[in-house]
């Protein structure tokens, strides 16, 4: 340290330390990234997420200053996003904004038979300082105007019935369900709720109301004096409160999951709460429902016959029907058909300003009415107009072809159709030649020039019908054998020598088979069906449920002409041609698409262009309706009108999901008689039931029976429905429910059955399904199947003799090219016939087991069946 020089000692006087030596950024190089060719698992997921497939190239590398303007990119975006929805939101609120604006429709559906809906109205009412004596109409209607939040409401109190709730709380903006601390739980409260939720629903809104001794007018005392009692100690009421309040808080989330509390009528915070909920929310409203125009009916009368319709639609039984109301969801357009309730479908005439209540309230003292704005034709029919027509003209009868053709292929055929070709039906099929009576040592070359004798029997001998065997046929086996020893008669064609080349037989040459007689074979089938009938049989009806059975008498080809085989249910082509005379009278006449996707894209696009805009009051001007609706009260219940999209009023094949409860006590047959509610129309239906599936060939398979718990496809031939619109089933018949299901599916209500067998509401409908529309497809196949089933009478290796299939040597010809399967999964074919009662050979890809079924299937097309409007009878 002291020979250093003073610059380089600590606190010396001297420049600053020197830098370490470094190369010039320019020569550095950055290493490489790591590239393997095996990405690791995280990664993949990672790519996966984004992508949707794994190993799919992101795009080219971008800059930094191109990955900086896609960033202002995406805040653009979101914020043209943030922008859109808040304009659609300021638009519709402003449908209900001021004085003047559109009313909120609140429904009040009670939860059982103490609960007092008009108590509750008015208490609700009450608690925004409401005039109380405004008495509700005879229609369960009540508009008021609350000044507190300048908000117009009407409280609507639907009928009583099923149909009546459900068609009110479709035009509802809130739905409020009242229930009462009396009422104890039951199934019917679960139907209701469950057909409410199902249908589609708006804001929902649960209350809790008090006995009636304590439902008095909400003001501080009593209010107080009622609280003070509920919360006594040792009070029942208070517990009773308490526990129902609790049931509903497990229950209603299961039917409504946003639902958040629920209220008590009896204090009036919360009353003035809910009241302040429904003035300044801005409703959800139901998806289906806003995709069309629709209006609640406020008035309706007939009007004179006028217009350039008057003298060729209209006829002394039919006249024009003006409704009034507010337009609500998508722009009303004159030229789309309406459905008006189930009353039916109806052209618009044209559509006209009009006044509301509150508006005709206000001008009662003046007594004074702008004639000329209530004639303000707002729009009216073009040469666009929707006709009512559900079908395609007529088109020009081809069934003298049809049959003719038909008949022409059944004569030439040989063997059932499978898939798309008709096995041993072409005509340069090898023909077997017969075997001739021929002198014993005659050569093949010699045998040539011997022709046939006159009588055509070449099989059999005279001297081999005379045989110890009267009355009993004999198998080619056993005519060959014996014929070779006694007569010299030639075994084998030459066909035969080929075939028995490809595929000799396995059965030992010495072994004879015999065709029992008619009594035995009867005998042995009813002792065998007798013992497959036992109850581990029985439990396999849901794994094997297509199995039938022939009689001894029945011929096979002729009872299942119309059935085909498929190789593959799932891949086989399905070959059209052939059920074209088993088509519907009018199945041309159907509508059809190119392209239904594509075509519902447009008719929701073209839906939201034009027309009177929504919250518009207005007159709409129903043509050519009948004299006797026309005299109706239809203001007796809820009644909507709904504008139908293009295409909506025509007839095609519809296709809907349907499940059902696995609490309900029996399958559903398919074809039984229901009723379906699907969106604002309702049917009777027959359904066809199939599976629930996505096939390449788009065939799909034929259901006998819904099994409760399952999901399935109902087929009906009916209007179009555009949309994933929810569905209802509903029945007339009365079931009795299990209470095993924990409340988990729908249709849990059940009126209590009367002595006499009858049921208290007999005739009313009782939801037992729902489901959602699937896209109209007319050309869906469904394959109704059958299963034929035989026993193993004899096993030789993976050679089997099987009996009770077939019971004639030509069924066995004729289905012959169908392949064979076994219940413990073995597959195989038919080799040859034996005798004539049916027995054949067959060959399997292993040895099966003596206990084992050996199965054939068969497939025929079936058509859906024609639905009808359904009416309430009640109403």
């Amino acid at each position: 340290m002291a020979n250093l020089p003073l610059r380089f000692k600590a606190g010396g006087i001297g420049g600053p330390p020197a830098e370490p030596h470094h190369h010039r950024s320019t020569t550095k190089s950055p290493h490489k990234a790591f590239k393997s060719k095996h990405a690791s698992k995280s990664s993949l997921r990672a790519i996966s997420k984004v992508t949707g497939k794994i190993g799919e190239i992101t795009g080219p590398r971008r800059s930094s200053h191109q990955q900086a303007m896609s960033k202002l990119d995406r805040r653009n975006q979101a914020r043209q996003k943030l922008l859109t929805k808040r304009q659609e939101q300021r638009k519709a609120r402003s449908l209900f904004v001021g004085h003047e604006g559109t009313s909120k429709r609140v429904v009040m559906v009670p939860l059982g038979p103490a609960a007092d809906t008009l108590a509750a109205v008015a208490t609700l009412k009450a608690s925004v300082d409401l005039d109380e004596d405004v008495p509700m109409a005879d229609d369960g209607v009540l508009d008021v105007y609350v000044p507190r939040f300048k908000q117009n409401v009407r409280f609507v109190v639907p009928p009583s019935g099923m149909m009546g709730v459900l068609d009110a709380c479709r035009t509802a903006d809130f739905v409020i369900f009242v229930g009462s601390a009396d009422d104890p739980h039951d199934r019917k409260m679960d139907t209701l709720l469950a057909a409410v939720a199902s249908q589609g629903v708006s804001n929902v809104v649960v209350m809790l109301q008090v006995p009636s001794f304590f439902s008095t007018s909400i003001i501080p005392g009593p209010a107080d004096l009622v609280k003070g009692f509920e919360r006594a100690p040792g009070n029942p009421l208070s517990k009773g409160k308490a526990l129902r309040k609790q049931m509903l808080q497990m229950l209603l989330p299961r039917f409504f999951p946003g639902l958040e509390r629920l209220y008590d009528l009896g204090t009036r915070s919360e009353c003035t709460n809910v009241m302040r909920s429904i003035c300044t929310t801005n409703p959800r409203g139901i998806h289906w429902r806003d995709a069309r125009s629709w209006m609640a009916v406020e008035g309706a009368h007939a009007s004179a016959i006028d217009g350039p319709h008057s003298s060729d639609e209209m006829s002394p039984q039919h006249v024009e029907l003006v409704l009034s109301g507010t337009v609500r969801g998508n722009g009303l357009k004159a030229d789309r058909l309406v459905q008006l309730g189930d009353y039916g479908t109806y052209q618009i005439s044209k559509i006209t300003t009009s006044i509301s209540v509150l508006d005709g309230k206000r001008n009662e003292d003046s007594m004074i009415v702008d004639q000329s704005v209530t004639d303000t034709v707002l729009d009216h029919p073009s040469n666009d107009q929707d006709d009512l027509a559900e079908m395609a003209p007529v088109e020009c009868p081809m069934t003298d072809v049809m049959d003719q053709t038909m008949s022409q292929t059944t004569v030439s055929r040989k063997g059932v159709l499978l898939d798309d070709h008709h096995y041993f039906s072409d005509d340069d099929a090898p023909v077997i030649p017969s075997t001739k009576r021929l002198p014993a040592g005659t050569s093949s070359y010699q045998a040539a020039w011997y022709l046939d004798d006159d009588s055509g029997s070449s099989v059999v001998s005279e001297e081999l019908q005379d045989e110890p065997f009267p009355g009993k046929p004999h198998s080619s086996e056993w005519v060959d054998q014996s014929a070779q020893s006694e007569r010299g008669i030639a075994r084998f064609s030459e066909g035969m020598k080929a075939r028995s080349t490809v595929a000799p037989s396995t059965v030992a040459p010495s072994e004879m088979f015999l065709d029992p007689s008619p009594e035995q074979e009867l005998e042995q089938i009813s002792a065998f069906r007798a013992q497959r009938k036992s109850k581990a049989e029985q439990s396999d009806d849901l794994e094997f449920p297509d199995e039938i059975e022939l009689g001894p008498q029945m011929i096979a080809r002729e009872r299942l002409a119309r059935y085909r085989g498929l190789k593959s249910l799932r891949t086989s082509p399905w070959e059209t041609d052939e059920d074209q005379v088993h088509e519907p009278e009018d199945w041309n006449r159907l509508l059809r698409f190119y392209n239904s996707k594509g075509t519902q894209n447009r008719v929701m696009r073209e839906a939201t262009i034009g027309g009177v805009p929504a919250g518009t009051r207005v007159q709409v001007h129903l043509r050519n309706v009948p004299l006797s609706l026309a005299k109706h009260d239809l203001t007796q219940r809820p009644l909507c009108l709904y504008s139908l999209l293009r295409h909506e009023h025509k007839r095609t094949v519809m296709h809907v999901s349907i499940t059902l409860p696995s609490n309900f006590p029996h399958s559903i047959k398919s074809k039984e008689e229901l009723i379906l509610q699907c969106g604002p129309r309702r049917f009777i239906i027959r359904p066809l039931f199939s599976e629930l599936d996505r096939t390449p060939n788009n065939v799909h398979k034929y259901k006998r029976f819904l099994h409760p718990g399952s999901t399935a496809v109902a087929s009906f031939i009916g209007p179009v429905t555009w949309g994933a619109v929810p569905v209802l089933f509903f029945t007339r018949q009365q079931h009795v429910f299990t209470d095993d299901s924990g409340m988990e599916g729908l249709s849990q209500g059940v009126p209590t059955p009367i002595q006499d067998g009858t049921s208290s509401t007999a005739g009313t409908p009782e939801l037992v399904g729902h489901g959602t529309t699937l896209p109209p497809d007319p050309n869906r196949v469904i394959a109704k199947r059958i299963i034929l089933t035989g026993h193993p009478y004899k096993i030789h290796r993976n050679v089997v003799t099987v009996r009770y299939m077939f019971f004639n040597a030509d069924d066995v010809n004729w289905f012959k090219a169908l392949p064979l399967w076994t219940k413990w999964g073995r597959t195989g074919y038919i080799k040859e016939s034996l005798g004539t009662h049916g027995y054949f050979k067959a060959t399997f890809d292993g040895k099966i087991n003596p206990q084992d079924a050996v199965c054939v299937s068969l497939y025929k097309r079936v058509f859906p069946r024609l639905a009808e409007p359904w009416r309430d009878e009640t109403f």
